[in-house]
């Protein structure tokens, strides 16, 4: 089977992601600096498929580690990106932080695959190219709006940066642009563990509800949605994982349509951050303590997928629900306290 790298493989998506490409037989090359994960999570994914991986602690941000990586790599069929900053508000506060991390190493990556004339990219886009869409659902013939954030914006530019570079370079590459991943691993090993605050809300729930967090914030009740408070598309993880597979062995078997595709990973329901606690709170059977408090800059209103063109151009399809995701969320979130 093909050798594929994984940038970012250690975090929340690229380690789901990681343990999807081991099952379907291939072999990974996992790259990540640890910002945002420790390296405990290389064993959990060798405990999860029962195979061993290469792993370099690299930062991709610095042009002669990316050089190195494919100097180590040997021959490789695909690289998948993960690897950038992601949280919303954070991009708002340390923008150029955002720019750097998340277009650099972009950058340094595609050079490395031209002079490597290695061709099949996966970049991990967002929904958040979408900015406060004017019809919901979002379908990929949606308008890119202008970005509300630094992060949404980094997303925009990373896509245009591609496009250029199929241009001179004849790249193929396949974005996908998924809506909100949650939940976590069925096996308990491996799910969201963001170092320091979380800055995405089923973690903080999980966090609030295991006693780590005092109280859940609430970013605005007055949205217009039905009870005030902001409508997202919620995906397993394990969904967004195996969609990665699929896109991937897409370009390998030189099926894509087009140099360059686009395809929507979500549920195709939104569900409001109130539903969303909710559902937490019936899985779990505890009450959580949260409160409303002012909206926070950057949030769009609504945003949730059609999903028809991943459904039928790559037969895929989300097969878990909301409460799937909060209940495997939930169970990583205290098997992880018990072994801290």
């Amino acid at each position: 089977m093909a050798k594929i790298i994984v940038t970012g493989g250690l975090g929340f998506i690229g380690s789901h992601t990681v343990v999807e490409l081991q099952n379907a037989g291939h072999d990974v090359l996992v790259v990540d600096d640890l910002s945002n994960t420790t390296i405990e999570v290389f064993e959990r994914i060798k405990s999860i498929t029962n195979k061993d991986f290469e792993f370099y602690q690299l930062d991709l941000k610095k042009k002669d580690d990316v050089k190195s990586l494919f100097a180590k790599a040997g021959k490789v069929d695909g690289v998948i990106h993960f690897a950038a900053y992601k949280a919303v508000g954070q991009s708002v506060n340390s923008p150029l932080e955002y720019y750097e991390n998340n277009l650099g190493s972009l950058v340094y990556l595609l050079q490395e695959m031209r002079d490597n004339k290695l061709d099949n990219l996966i970049f991990s886009s967002s929904c958040t190219v979408y900015g406060q869409a004017e019809d919901l659902p979002i379908t990929e013939h949606s308008p890119v709006q202008s970005a509300l954030s630094p992060y949404g914006n980094t997303k925009q530019v990373g896509e245009e940066i591609i496009l250029d570079a199929i241009a001179a370079h004849n790249f193929n590459t396949i974005s996908l642009r998924y809506f909100n991943p949650v939940g976590a691993h069925p096996s308990a090993k491996i799910g969201e563990l963001p170092l320091g605050v979380p800055l995405n809300l089923v973690p903080y729930i999980t966090q609030t509800a295991v006693g780590l967090r005092e109280q859940l914030s609430v970013f605005g009740d007055t949205y217009d949605t039905h009870d005030g408070t902001c409508i997202r598309d919620y995906i397993h993880v394990v969904d967004v994982a195996k969609a990665h597979v699929i896109a991937v062995e897409r370009l390998l078997a030189k099926a894509n349509e087009d140099n360059y595709e686009v395809f929507n990973l979500g549920s195709g329901k939104g569900s409001t951050v109130l539903e969303v606690i909710h559902a937490f709170e019936k899985v779990s059977g505890k009450n959580l303590n949260y409160k409303i408090v002012e909206r926070r800059e950057g949030d769009v209103t609504a945003a949730f997928a059609d999903t028809t063109k991943a459904n039928e151009t790559l037969g895929w399809k989300a097969e878990k629900s909301l409460d799937d995701a909060v209940a495997d969320a939930w169970r990583w979130e205290q098997k992880i306290r018990e072994e801290v």
